[in-house]
Order: structure tokens, then C-alpha cells, then sequence
């Protein structure tokens, strides 16, 4: 429990790290049993850059998206929780699961905003937000989201950005606490490191 001294401290952090104006609610850690798969006629896609508050909040609203899912990804540790993450040690990145009608959307569709809506420029930090568990990390199910992925990076480092994002295999995905869910939208807050970016039709600024 903090102390009333600490919370009135957190308080005045306008631009608190992803999580911790709600993480002295204690919450049940995710559940061990295996994330369920996509269901037949969809695909999922795994990003992670930065904050999983504003990353889902942008992914979901694109057309064809059914639905998005904050969580954890990229680490060795078993079910963590959000505490175990944010401390910097579980390898873990902040990562959002989307799953999607490919009918109405490609992967690369989905992608590309991925790479508009964070700064993927950024080492182990989205904004005011410092840790691994805020990298910049997509990570694939197979050759062809690697294929995509990649090409996509290739054509930003054309318009000079210096990508530092990551392309990953796959592995477990830990969905998150619930309070981490559709944020945003629960809120009624506005994201505060994320927003969209052409940068795919402009260059990087020298």
C-alpha cells in the first residue's frame, strides 16, 4: 500500500510511466493456461512500441480490426504480471495482440500503422516512458508477416529514419490485467505518447 506522501507524489507526474497511476490496485496476475489462437477466418498480429495503452487505442480503430488485446511478450518469465514487467528485469515488452479480418485487411495494412502511430526511432523508450519493456519489437508467426515486417523497415530507413524496432519470432503472449484493457476508451484519457505519423510519404527530419 503507498503511502499517502507517495500517491501525491505519482499525482503530480503529468506524464506518469504506461500503468502507474493503477498499479497500486492490485490486480490478479494473467492466467496461466495458453492464450487462445485465432479463430478460423482471422489472423493475429503481435506489436509492442512503447506504452500497450496507446498502441491498442490506435490498432483498433482501423477498419477490419476485430479486435486488440494489451499484454506481454518477448521474455522468459511465466505468466507475469504488470509489476514483474515494468520493473525492467522480465525481458518482457509491453505487446499487443490484434486480430483481424485478412477479407478486409492485410497484415501489412496493419503493420504500417503500427510503425505511423510510435516513434520506432527510439531505443528501449516510447516518449517518457524508459525500459526494455517499452522497445520497439514486432513479433512475427511466420516468413510472411518476417517478409512484410522487413520491408516495411526497409522502406523508413530510405526516408533516413534510423529504425531501432526489432523483428521477433513469436512466442507465448500473456494477455495483461484487465485495468490495462481498452484504456483508453474506459478513461476517456488521450494518449500521451503515441500519435499517427506519415512517415512513410515523408522524410525524416536531419
Amino acid at each position: 500500500m503507498f503511502t499517502t506522501t507517495r500517491r501525491l507524489f505519482l499525482g503530480l507526474l503529468v506524464l506518469a510511466a504506461c500503468g502507474s497511476t493503477e498499479s497500486n490496485h492490485k490486480k490478479p496476475a494473467p492466467a496461466s493456461a495458453p492464450a487462445p489462437t485465432a479463430a478460423a477466418g482471422t489472423e493475429v498480429g503481435y506489436f509492442a512500441g512503447g506504452c500497450f495503452w496507446g498502441v491498442e487505442h490506435f490498432l483498433e480503430q482501423l477498419p477490419g480490426v476485430l479486435d486488440v488485446e494489451s499484454g506481454y511478450m518477448g521474455g522468459a518469465l511465466d505468466a507475469p504480471s504488470y509489476e514483474q514487467v515494468s520493473s525492467g528485469d522480465s525481458g518482457h515488452a509491453e505487446t499487443v495482440r490484434v486480430t483481424f479480418d485478412p477479407q478486409k485487411i492485410g497484415y501489412e495494412a496493419v503493420a504500417k500503422r503500427f510503425f505511423e502511430i510510435h516513434d520506432p526511432t527510439e531505443i528501449d523508450r516510447q516518449g517518457p516512458d524508459i525500459g526494455t519493456q517499452y522497445r520497439s519489437a514486432v513479433f512475427v508467426t511466420g516468413p510472411e508477416q518476417r517478409t512484410v515486417a522487413s520491408a516495411l523497415i526497409a522502406r523508413l530507413k530510405a526516408n533516413g529514419y534510423a529504425v531501432a524496432t526489432t523483428v521477433e519470432d513469436a512466442g507465448r503472449f500473456w494477455p495483461a490485467e484487465e485495468y490495462h484493457q481498452n484504456y483508453y476508451v474506459r478513461t476517456r484519457k488521450t494518449p500521451y505518447c503515441h500519435m499517427p505519423v506519415p512517415r512513410f510519404d515523408q522524410p525524416a527530419r536531419s
